[in-house]
């Protein structure tokens, strides 16, 4: 892509927001006749075939060939052009972050995965991670000049639409996250949070990918537990992108404080946390588990041994897990008979567990949801694995650029 296309899009003006409407509405359909771009934009047949033109000589758009009718003159079909522009994604987790490189067609080019990083609410941990991303972005033999956006997921409460944090680095009064990033990085930058990136990489090119359902649920069952909405076809924020947050529904008379500082949040005992907690306790109370010898020696549990211990049919873990699953699945039919979704995904680490947790979900949800409402939902695990929150970010990057925050799952 030219840089004189490159400045016009980056400019306020009619003319730029409708250039950018064009390569959004390219990215959302992919191939298409004039005339279809005409329609969905509201422009005159004259007026699309100036523009594309236009995005042709800048080396942005191409000609896929024509398509066959059953009579008359074949149209031509337009689509982006796949080396035209690259978009970055950084999925952020606490203990290392993940980055790739998207095309303009969506395309993975790049991967690094598990890149040590310690989250830390500091400049210092922000600077880090901007180092991070410049080094990869110089590995991966891409121009910066080329790099259109980058997408951020963070755990915590992000707002989308302003470009904030509230979890982390949020230090600066001066400006926006996104706008501190931008000014680190020297491009365009976007940000969300981990949830609804997950949630939009299972859609654009995991579970959801083939029957592309209207209406669909996330569960990221992780240390925490968090909830996409999906709702025709587009991802639901809220007013100020706080929607989703499940983890703290009161939901138990426990006593137990939850990190937000509320008593008998459903996250105290549905979440990685928890689970962890519970495990525990029982081991410490004297009950045997393939995790015993560890645990009384004092060494870390991490959430990935207690995954493998549940593939490993311990018979502690996977009492624990069916319990936590029978109560994960009062909430879930709780919310499909709120939204009765098409489709209702678990994901995150915990759904690594496979059946183990899928099987005690569906018999709960078919006990305490509406028969009538129920029948309409598949409930499902998640298939891109740690994977998914990258390739959402990635394809966030992308859609973004063209379309000022507004978060369409149409691709």
């Amino acid at each position: 892509m030219n840089q004189d296309l490159l400045n016009e899009l980056n400019k306020e003006s009619k003319s730029a927001m409708l250039k950018r409407n064009l390569f959004a509405f390219l990215i959302s359909n992919g191939t298409s006749t004039l005339t279809d771009i005409a329609k969905d934009l509201g422009l005159s047949i004259p007026t699309v075939t100036k523009l594309v033109t236009e995005f042709i000589m800048a080396d942005a758009v191409k000609v896929y060939g024509k398509l066959e009718t059953s009579g008359g003159r074949y149209p031509q079909l337009y689509g982006l052009q796949p080396n035209a522009a690259y978009f970055v994604g950084v999925d952020v987790k606490h203990e290392y972050v993940n980055i790739g490189i998207i095309n303009f067609v969506g395309e993975i080019c790049y991967t690094a995965y598990e890149v040590p990083f310690n989250l830390k609410d500091t400049p210092e941990a922000l600077d880090e991670l901007c180092k991070l991303v410049s080094s990869h972005i110089t590995a991966s033999g891409y121009r910066l000049r080329d790099i259109l956006n980058i997408n951020f997921n963070i755990p915590g409460r992000i707002n989308p639409m302003e470009g904030t944090s509230h979890n982390y680095f949020c230090f600066s009064s001066d400006c926006t996250l996104a706008e501190l990033l931008s000014d680190k990085l020297g491009t365009s930058v976007s940000l969300d949070n981990d949830t609804r990136g997950m949630t939009y990489g299972e859609y654009t090119q995991g579970v959801c990918a083939k029957s592309s359902p209207r209406n669909v649920l996330y569960i990221n069952l992780s240390w925490g537990i968090g909830l996409g909405i999906i709702l025709d076809h587009k991802i639901f924020l809220g007013k100020s992108g706080f929607s989703g947050e499940i983890g703290h529904i009161t939901a138990f008379d426990n006593q137990l404080i939850c990190h937000c500082g509320k008593k008998g949040c459903f996250e105290t005992e549905v979440s990685g946390i928890a689970l962890h907690r519970m495990i525990l306790e029982r081991i410490q109370a004297g009950e045997s588990s393939k995790l015993s010898a560890g645990v009384l020696r004092g060494e870390p549990l991490t959430l990935a041994q207690i995954v493998q211990a549940a593939l490993s049919e311990d018979v502690l873990v996977l009492e624990l897990l069916g319990k936590l699953g029978h109560k994960l699945g009062k909430q879930i039919a709780g919310l499909i008979n709120v939204i009765n979704p098409e489709m209702v995904v678990i994901g995150g680490s915990l759904s690594q567990t496979g059946d183990y947790l899928l099987q005690a979900i569906k018999t709960v949800v078919s006990t305490y949801s509406l028969n009538l409402v129920n029948k309409d939902t598949e409930i499902v695990t998640a298939v891109l694995g740690d994977k998914a929150g990258l390739i959402g970010a990635c394809m966030q990057a992308r859609i973004r650029r063209f379309s000022a925050n507004s978060v369409s799952l149409d691709y």
